[in-house]
Parts: C-alpha cells; sequence; structure tokens
C-alpha cells in the first residue's frame, strides 16, 4: 500500500529587495563567484534508506521505532526511532536501553539494499531527457538537468506562468508535468521575509532574473522527481537545488526529512557566503576529516584561546571550526593553505582548491556513471574476535569469496537470451526458473586482498608495524575461472580461495603462520573492461568479450581491392576463391574468449577454424590442395597466427624445395626462390 505523498510546499518568487548601488553590486558580485557557472545541479538523499528498504519489505514496521544493525552498531533508524532518542552510529546495547521496543533487523547483507538503490538510480538516469546521472555511495544521486530547465525556459509564456508546463523530453511533447511558474517548489535559502511571501506579479517581470528563474524550474522539476520516488516506489527523500554539486548536497540537508531546498541568490547580499560560513569545515563535501583536522590545528592548536574576530572558541576540536573561522584568519589565502597542507603525498594545487570549496566554488561535474561499477568490494571486521588461525582465515575469506561472486554476476552480467534448458539456470547461481542466460557486460582484470590488524592487540607483527589502522594489501590478476558463468557460485568461490586468496593472504603474512590479530578483511575487483553491448554475448561459460568475428568473415571482401593476384600461380580459382570469403584461419585467442582451454564458439586453440567444413587446416593438407599465398604478404587473411600459450601454428610444404614452412612465412619463402632463380 502506498504511503501518503506530502503536498507539494510551494513559495512565492521572493521579490527583489531595495538596497543601495554599492552594497548590491558588491553583494551580486560575491553571488556570482560561488555562482560561477550556469549549471543546475539536484541532490537526492533517500531519507533513512537502509530503514526504508526493510518497511518497503515489511510495511507493517513504518509505525514503529526500526534500526538496522551491523555487527553490534546501528547502522541506521527510521525517524520513528529518533523521535524516542536513537540515533545512528549508536550502539546496539545503548539503542535498546534508551528505546527498549526497538525493532532490530540485521542488515549486513546488503544485497537488498544494493538492488533497491540500482532501480531508483535507473528511474532517476532515465527520467529526464539529456540529463547526467552520478550516483554517490547507495542513497545519493546528482542530477545535472542545466540541458533540460534551459529547453524549459525558452519556452515559459509569460501570460500563462500559472499554468505552465515542464518538458522531460523534446522529442515526446506529452511527457512531462504542469506546475506555477511564479512559485519555487519547497523551501527556498534563505527564508523569504514578509515582503517576499507575496506573489512577484504576473507577466515578464518574473523571468527578468535567469539565474532565479533557472533555479525556479529546477526546483519544480526537482519536486516532481522526488514526488515519483515516494509515489512509485515508496521511498521518501530530501532535495536539494543549486548551481554545483557542493552547494546543492549541502542546501538539501536543510530542510530534512522529505523536502527540498533551493538555495537562492538575494540581489544585493551575499547569501551564498553567509550560508556556508555557518557550516564546519568538515562538513563541506570535499574537505575530509583529515584535512580539517591538519588546517584546525595549524591555525587554532590546542590550548589557544583566541581564534578569528577575537572570539571564544565554542570548542578546541576541529568539529567545532567553521568556514567563518578559518576565513576570518589573519593573512588568510590559498596561498597560506596551501603551506599548511604540504606534506609528503599532498596532492598538488590543494591550498586553491580548499579555498574554492569554503567559498562555495566547485567546478567539479556530474559524472555519468556506466552501467558496470568500477570496482566491487566485499569485506568484514573482527574488532571483537580478531582472526588468528588458518582455519578462522579459510572460514572468512569462503564467505568473502562467495559474496564477491555473486555481486559480480549480479552487478556485472545481464540478460543474453533463452536458455534451451530451463533448469540449468540453477547452476550458473540465478533463480531457479529463470529462462535466460546471462553475459558479461564488464568484467575485472584483477584481484586484490586487503588485511588490517587490530591496533589494541598486542603480540602481532603486523599490529605493531601498522598502529592507524592502516590496510596492507596484494593483488594479482584474477583467474579466468573466476568468470566462468556455467558453474555454481559456490564451486567458483571455493577455487577462487584455493588457488589465489590463500596464495595472496601468505604473501601478505610471510613467515607467520598464525597469531595475526586480523580486524578486517577485504576481498575486491577492479580495473573493469567494458565488453561490447549489443550483438556480443559472449559465451554462456566465458566472459564474452568483443565480438571480432564478424571483422575475420568479412576482412576478404573489405581487402580484396588492394591484394596482389599472381597470375601464374597453378592453384585453382576455386580454392583462391574460397580462401578469400572464407578464411579458415581462428582470430588472434582473446583471453577474454576462452576459459578451460576452450575458444569462443567451440574454435580448437591451435589455430582450428570455426568453419571447419570450408579448409581443412594447413598443417595437414596434402601436396594436391596446397594452400598458396594469394597476396606480397602484407594480408593476413590465411595466416593462423601463434597464441599466447605457445601453441603451433598452421604450416604448408613448399612446392619447389619439399620444406614445412610456417604460412605466414610462404611469400617470402617463394620470393627467395625465385630471386635465386
Amino acid at each position: 500500500m502506498k504511503s501518503a505523498v506530502a503536498a507539494t510546499v510551494t513559495t512565492a518568487l521572493p521579490a527583489q529587495p531595495q538596497h543601495g548601488a554599492a552594497r548590491a553590486k558588491v553583494g551580486e558580485e560575491k553571488n556570482k563567484e560561488a555562482d560561477g557557472d550556469d549549471r543546475v545541479i539536484l541532490h537526492f538523499d533517500y531519507d533513512c534508506f537502509y530503514a526504508s528498504v526493510i518497511e518497503n519489505a515489511h510495511p507493517a514496521l513504518r509505525t514503529r521505532p526500526l534500526g538496522v544493525r551491523q555487527k553490534s552498531i546501528l547502522a541506521t533508524c527510521n525517524y520513528v526511532a529518533r523521535t524516542r532518542g536513537v540515533r545512528k552510529l549508536m550502539p546496539v546495547a545503548q539503542a535498546r536501553a534508551a528505546c527498549p521496543d526497538l525493532v532490530v533487523v540485521c542488515g549486513e547483507d546488503l544485497a537488498p539494499f544494493r538492488d533497491a538503490s540500482r532501480r531508483l538510480w535507473a528511474f532517476l538516469r532515465g527520467a529526464v531527457a539529456g540529463a547526467r546521472t552520478e550516483r554517490l555511495g547507495l542513497d545519493e544521486v546528482f542530477l545535472d538537468v542545466t540541458a533540460a530547465v534551459v529547453y524549459n525556459r525558452a519556452l515559459l509564456n509569460p501570460n500563462a506562468l500559472r499554468d505552465s508546463f515542464f518538458h522531460l523530453s523534446a522529442e515526446d511533447p506529452e511527457r512531462g508535468f504542469t506546475f506555477d511558474a511564479t512559485r519555487f517548489a519547497g523551501c527556498v535559502h534563505p527564508p523569504p521575509d514578509g515582503q517576499g511571501e507575496q506573489h512577484a506579479g504576473a507577466g515578464a517581470a518574473v523571468l527578468d532574473d535567469p539565474v532565479r528563474v533557472r533555479l525556479m524550474l529546477a526546483s519544480h522539476l526537482a519536486g516532481y522527481l522526488r514526488r515519483r520516488l515516494e509515489e512509485d516506489f515508496g521511498y521518501t527523500s530530501s532535495g536539494g537545488i543549486s548551481t554545483n554539486k557542493v552547494l546543492a548536497k549541502l542546501v538539501g540537508s536543510v530542510n530534512k526529512p522529505r523536502n527540498q531546498t533551493t538555495l537562492l541568490p538575494v540581489q544585493g547580499e551575499n547569501t551564498i557566503q553567509e550560508f556556508l560560513d555557518a557550516h564546519q569545515i568538515r562538513e563541506i563535501p570535499g574537505i575530509g576529516s583529515r584535512t580539517s583536522s591538519i588546517i584546525a590545528d595549524h591555525l587554532f592548536p590546542p590550548g589557544k584561546a583566541v581564534r578569528a574576530g577575537h572570539q571564544e572558541p565554542e570548542q578546541q576540536t576541529p568539529s567545532g571550526i567553521t568556514v567563518r573561522d578559518v576565513l576570518r584568519y589573519p593573512d588568510m589565502s590559498p596561498a597560506l593553505l596551501s603551506r599548511i597542507l604540504d606534506r609528503p603525498g599532498a596532492e598538488r594545487g590543494g591550498g586553491k582548491k580548499i579555498w574554492n570549496l569554503l567559498h562555495g566554488r566547485d567546478a567539479s561535474e556530474v559524472k555519468e556513471a556506466g552501467v558496470a561499477p568500477t570496482q566491487i568490494s566485499v569485506e568484514d571486521t573482527y574488532m571483537a574476535r580478531p582472526l588468528n588461525t588458518l582455519p578462522e582465515a579459510l572460514r572468512e575469506l569462503s564467505v568473502l569469496a562467495t559474496s564477491l561472486v555473486r555481486r559480480m554476476r549480479a552487478d556485472l552480467t545481464t540478460a543474453a537470451e533463452e536458455l534451451t534448458d530451463p533448469s540449468s539456470a540453477g547452476s550458473a547461481g540465478l533463480p531457479l526458473g529463470t529462462q535466460q542466460k546471462r553475459r558479461w557486460l564488464a568484467y575485472p582484470k584483477t584481484l586484490r586482498l586487503s588485511t588490517c590488524a587490530h591496533p589494541g592487540k598486542s603480540g602481532s607483527v603486523s599490529s605493531t608495524s601498522n598502529p592507524s589502522f592502516s590496510r596492507i594489501s596484494r593483488s594479482q590478476p584474477l583467474p579466468s575461472f573466476a568468470l566462468d558463468l556455467g558453474r555454481p557460485c559456490a564451486e567458483v568461490a571455493e577455487r577462487l580461495v584455493r588457488e589465489a586468496l590463500l596464495p595472496l593472504f601468505r604473501r601478505l603474512h610471510v613467515g607467520r603462520a598464525a597469531g595475526w590479530n586480523l580486524a578486517l578483511l577485504n576481498v575486491c575487483v577492479a580495473n573493469m573492461v567494458p565488453v561490447a553491448g549489443d550483438g556480443s554475448s559472449g559465451s554462456g561459460g566465458g566472459a564474452g568479450g568483443r565480438d571480432i568475428s564478424r571483422m575475420f568473415r568479412t576482412q576478404g571482401e573489405r581487402l580484396r581491392e588492394w591484394s596482389a593476384w599472381d597470375d601464374d600461380a597453378t592453384t585453382t580459382t576455386t580454392t583462391t576463391t574460397t580462401m578469400m570469403s572464407s578464411p579458415s584461419l581462428s582470430p588472434p585467442r582473446d583471453r577474454n574468449d576462452l576459459f578451460d582451454g576452450k575458444a569462443e564458439g567451440g574454435a580448437v586453440a591451435n589455430g582450428g577454424s570455426e568453419e571447419k567444413n570450408d579448409v581443412e587446416d594447413a598443417g595437414s593438407a596434402s601436396a594436391e590442395t596446397e594452400l598458396w599465398a594469394v597476396d606480397d604478404g602484407d594480408s593476413d587473411s590465411d595466416v593462423g597466427w601463434e597464441d599466447e600459450d605457445g601453441d603451433s601454428v598452421a604450416q604448408q610444404r613448399c612446392a619447389a624445395c619439399g620444406h614445412v614452412v610456417p604460412t605466414f612465412a610462404m611469400s617470402a619463402h617463394e620470393r627467395f626462390h625465385a630471386m635465386g632463380d
């Protein structure tokens, strides 16, 4: 049953306040600095996402305090629980003490959350034509809707603004929604005063400020998408609308949950900088906790009683230092920030980057993500009971490997074609009754294992050399059998542990058979290689790499006009024509098409032909059916290449001297005889 949808909050377009010309010019210039481009960025943050996934699966839990547990910590909780004093990242025991009737659900299996996130992202990705979509984690999405806003700005009718229509696609004029173009949807920041709460008036005067009009249009688009997320999928969300990613993400948190906020520049006032000044520096996206601590320790070291503006600091911790404190520090500049952050391994230009972020300037683009992730990582922690023996490590590696193989098949494969045997679906790790086999969208090239010793445990070599709880890693090429979709997940995972992960583990902990005190294990596959899309289904048991068979089937015709024909050749025209139209060679073997020594399409690895009935293997041809080169050696249409494993190549017997020569060298061998004559 769908939950009731919150009514759309609308705010009138604030009237422009009248200020002195000088103040108006200064404020406008400062706003334009932070507003440095003409983009329109939306940010969506799903409310209590993990808890919402559980509630959608079990609607009876919507009205009860609910917490999602991972290990002994609450990863998140719903807003019913938060009204009872429960907070996310709270220990489970403490949460139960605060709320005895708290319903705690295990959330260590992330598969349901990934599936829900993928569905919501797919909707947002296809909702607006021309928009770019970037997913941040499982519960946040950026949309660059500049193109759609510019298109709809041109279609606004000044005489009918209250009955405007937002077009989601220029190709389909009926796809869209109606809206009132005299108001913002949702909230605006700064909040309008008494004068701004009135209508800005109808007609062309509303369209005088292009920035405000773009943000107004974007606010209605954000409200429409949020309603669709709630009505069609059952997930509430918070939204932020601004001109770059940093500002959109920050302003989206102002009126959470189930609401949205537009950061609105006001003429004559530096509203964007005032909005940023109130934030702690570690809250600014792009400034991590480590960077904020370095800045705080340098500018306001412990024990220093006076901070910027000769004011007593509220706290002597980095979390209490705001953007205003940093910017009002004497002689603060990008150069000073660069000197503060200058250390081995530091990013070049880091001071300028931080300076821009503190002023709300962010030129980073919304990165259009591909269908396949850039890497897949599975890990688990063992803080309470660190791993110290090989059986313990093998048990956990087996669990992680099984989860990794399942995620690879879920995230990196797609339906290919109908299965001839429906019962074979279960053997490939798919639900029974599935009628489609899978092909790879992308396949990883690298397998990486990372471990981390418990920092508080003594007696461990790793923990002694790793006091900061940092990870150590080893990697290797991913074995090809890990991409075999024809084998069950458990079988592939067991072999992966035995032949890859265990050797990596021993390389990480050389000379020590036990006593590692490991608090973390992480298994990751990375370096994704995209696979051809339509028409390249790949083999059911392989990686399904690029389909180059069509190139070899047609290269004879494509190379015909550049081929040199020997009029004195003794071979028949029929044989030559057959060679050109149906080359007998196999293409160079690609490792993505081979699993357990078999080539795609069943061709053997030593140069066997995919179409064996046309021409027999050159190495077994008799003298009466010899294969002769049909060109001057530049064309490779009849060459069987040696593969990377050293398998034999096709050979021919010379009619002049009787020697056996590789096929690709026959032309040169014939020219040798001609020179001798």
